[in-house]
């Protein structure tokens, strides 16, 4: 168990976990009385303490529909000695679903998308609108338990002190979701707390991931946390991965980092372990199960009856073993624990079709009147026995087509007490695989060569034997599920590092015009001119509480200044100002000036576009924004008089009234003819023309460049808004686009996302930069043609003189 965290270095506050589940199941007897039920399991086993001690909370669905929401959790039985004995029903929050909701989101979403997507079997996932969102609605409904309790917590001791930072802690793919929300919602509150997340099972390749149509909103979820752990850091490099190519955001893959609103998100290996002495405990007091046979060997196999676990293929292999090698015959039996699992599913009801017929056949193939091959066992084990088959067999087949960790294999280490010991075969597709190096590494998709090590097991000489289990468990004892809790605390910062700093960073460098090398320099390259089409609000400009406020930086001003004196660079401000205020904020002459989200357009040369209105708009104009005024402008909300556009701005008002308000000056924009359009904080009144920063984009440059442009031009486009996407989708193919994006952007058609406008301005001087080496080198190639022609020039004059002259 792990120390009381009053006194081994726990510096964090409560600690909140979240899961799917409760760490107890909950049942209800002929009487209707409830009574709850211990889990079995390395996270209840190692998290359970910790939250008992640290008076902390635990949210997760009761496992039975509770008809009444303010039926009681009942407390533990008084002689419960499990893990979770100590959690008082206060400590609890069940999460009530409505049993349809729950089923298409655990059984749809959960096992039939995520579960075979995230184990690389995309063939078996089934992609459906009605699933996610019951997913949606499910990881919505425990973010909104989770911020109830956070705000339950007390903000002081009893003795008076300041409580510390709390600790959410969300787990397994059931609620990938759940953070962003709670990290929303906390932002808005201002609500301290940290988040840390952990997914048990594997996270897939960019290639795979990248199939599930809503990768953006998964990955957005996961990146609401402070901390993200894996089993391996494989996982973490495929996270990484898809983080950059889906989301654009700056990752850096060697301190394991993602770049993300503004904030810098750690990922972090942590590979779970077992409660080792619990299993060696178990394995010393188990009596023996299996029948005392000296010259009986059982190779043992244990998993859920699932997919992913290569079942089939292992039966196959011990086929091939024993035709091979008949020297096994009546020697060796293989002992298959299938624990049942989704029975109502039918893959699942297939694939135990598929193995009685098999395990039948090689039993009739092979059989003889005192033996059996194969000894099948469909249905639930208890610890007791459970271990001591783990200890009593002479080889483990850990053989999954895919894993996350496995801890089977763990498991089986531990209650390895016998002299001497065993062996352990584990597939490489497993996280145990790339931990327990000691083992013999089987393909389970290579069936012979799998049949090779099983024999390989069954004859390797005894101090071979001993000495591989002596390192492998060293090596679990010490990295024990205590082991795990401590590593992830000390990742969260919860938990003071007995050796002081972690090796891995834990924060993003800024950006760097480095950043931008790669990226841009192929693109643009050596002889295209550029056009660098710009937002201004939270682009050039810090989103300030008033427009008036939001005052362009100086040196960006001096960068752009300079930039518009390059003849090979073409610059246009497109703001949702009207365009004589952004021309005024900007205050450069020489750019392009779009206002209104480009309904009005202001050239360089003076001349004007306007895009046409409808005449009878000018008077609902008026209308709408007397009625804003009247109605919804209250609290600090106030509404800005564009001309073409009106905006509604509430980002003074307080957050409990906004949900009301905002949805009452929708309603009055609607009513008057016009469309909502969000933005930050505010809500845009537009009128319903076919007109946005996309079409004017498009305007602007075939006005510049013509529309035979694609060849000698490159565009930059940034932006901050939802307006922003607009141009972003329009020039989708054809420019590199970037979004400073805040932590609540979940979709973006942008290329890159950016973390300020300090960001923007970096990118700005790297264009600089790169024009001025452009300009430079240009310069350089010019002088040396010239010199060269000179130097030839006087070659010819002197070949031409006459031959006397020349003397």
């Amino acid at each position: 168990m792990i120390d009381n965290p009053d006194t081994d270095g726990i510096a964090g506050g409560k600690i909140i976990v979240v899961s799917n589940r409760l760490p107890f199941v909950l049942k209800r007897d002929a009487s209707g009385n409830l009574s709850r039920h211990a889990s079995a399991g390395g996270l209840v086993t190692a998290v359970a303490p910790v939250v008992v001690r640290n008076k902390g909370i635990w949210i997760g669905w009761p496992g039975i529909q509770l008809d009444n929401p303010e039926e009681l959790i009942p407390e533990s039985d008084p002689n419960d000695k499990t893990p979770t004995a100590g959690l008082l029903s206060s400590q609890v929050v069940a999460v009530q679903v409505e049993p349809q909701v729950f089923d298409s989101y655990y059984n749809g979403c959960c096992n039939r998308t995520f579960w075979p997507l995230f184990h690389s079997m995309p063939d078996r996932a089934v992609f459906s609108a009605d699933h996610w969102k019951s997913y949606q609605e499910v990881n919505r409904m425990f973010a909104n338990h989770t911020i109830q309790s956070l705000r339950s917590l007390p903000k002081t001791e009893a003795n008076g002190v300041a409580c510390n930072t709390p600790l959410i802690w969300i787990h397994d793919y059931h609620l990938m979701l759940c953070a962003n929300t709670v990290r929303n919602v906390c932002d808005e509150m201002n609500l301290k707390c940290k988040i840390g997340f952990f997914l048990h099972i594997p996270f897939p390749p960019w290639d795979i991931f990248r199939l599930f149509p809503w990768a953006d909103e998964v990955l957005q979820g996961m990146l609401g946390c402070d901390m993200v752990g894996f089993h391996i850091e494989d996982y973490c490099l495929n996270f990484v991965d898809c983080c950059q190519r889906r989301l654009g955001c700056r990752v850096d893959r060697k301190g394991l980092l993602v770049e993300h609103g503004g904030r810098s998100v750690r990922v972090r290996p942590l590979p779970i372990g077992i409660p080792f002495d619990r299993f060696v405990q178990l394995a010393e007091s188990a009596p023996a199960v299996l029948a005392p046979a000296p010259a009986q060997k059982v190779v043992l196999g244990v998993d859920r009856l699932d997919y992913t676990k290569g079942l089939v293929h292992r039966l196959c292999a011990f086929e091939i073993l024993l035709q091979k090698y008949p020297q096994h015959l009546e020697k060796v039996t293989l002992l298959q624990i299938s624990v049942p699992s989704r029975t109502d599913v039918k893959e699942y009801q297939e694939l135990k079709e598929e193995m009685d017929q098999l395990v039948g056949r090689i039993n009739g193939r092979f059989t003889t009147p005192n033996w059996s091959p194969i000894r099948y066992i469909y249905g639930c084990v208890s610890q007791d026995e459970l271990a001591a088959f783990y200890r009593d067999a002479s080889v483990a087949l850990v053989t999954p087509l895919r894993d996350g960790m496995n801890l089977v294999a763990k498991e089986f280490v531990a209650c390895q007490i016998n002299e001497p010991p065993g062996v352990l075969i584990v597939s490489p597709f497993a996280g145990a695989g790339e931990m327990m190096h000691e083992a013999l590494i089987c393909n389970p998709y290579e069936i012979n060569d799998a049949a090779e090590v099983i024999h390989r097991a069954l004859t390797m000489p005894e101090d071979e034997r001993t000495l591989r289990m002596n390192y492998l468990r060293r090596r679990e004892k010490t990295h024990s599920v205590d082991y795990w809790m401590r590593s992830f605390l000390k990742a969260m910062g919860t938990l003071i590092s007995e050796d002081g700093e972690e090796v891995l960073p834990t924060t993003m460098q800024p950006v760097t015009m480095d950043d931008f090398d790669e990226y841009l320099s192929k693109y643009i390259g050596n002889t295209n001119k550029l056009a660098l089409l710009l937002d201004y609000d939270g682009t050039l400009a810090p989103i300030a509480p008033h427009p008036d406020l939001a005052i362009l930086p100086q040196e960006t001003k001096h960068v752009l200044e300079r930039l518009s004196n390059m003849p090979e660079v073409y610059i246009s401000i497109i703001s949702g100002r009207n365009v004589h205020n952004v021309k005024e904020m900007v205050g450069i002459d020489g750019l392009t000036y779009a206002g209104n989200h480009g309904l009005e357009i202001l050239h360089p040369d003076g001349s004007r576009f306007m895009h046409p209105m409808p005449t009878e708009f000018e008077d609902k104009c008026s209308a709408l924004l007397q009625a804003l005024q009247e109605q919804v402008c209250k609290a600090g909300a106030w509404v800005e008089n564009k001309g073409a556009l009106l905006t509604f701005h509430y980002r003074e008002t307080p957050i409990d009234v906004r949900p009301e308000m905002v949805a009452q000056a929708r309603a009055l924009i609607e009513a008057h003819g016009f469309r909502a359009g969000e933005a930050h904080c505010a809500l845009e009144a537009k009128p319903p023309v076919q007109w946005n920063k996309g079409r004017a984009s498009i305007y602007i440059l075939r006005t510049a460049f013509g529309l035979d442009c694609s060849e000698r031009i490159r565009i930059i486009y940034a932006g901050d808004d939802v307006t922003d996407e607009d141009a972003m989708e329009a020039l989708k193919g054809m420019a590199a686009t970037f979004r400073v994006a805040q932590s609540s952007i979940v979709k973006t058609s942008a290329q890159r996302r950016l973390p300020s406008t300090d960001s923007v301005l970096t990118m700005l001087k790297w264009v600089e930069r790169h024009f001025s080496k452009r300009a430079a080198s240009g310069l350089a190639s010019t002088q040396s043609a010239s010199s060269s022609m000179r130097q030839q020039q006087a070659l010819k004059i002197q070949m031409s003189l006459p031959s006397d002259t020349k003397r």
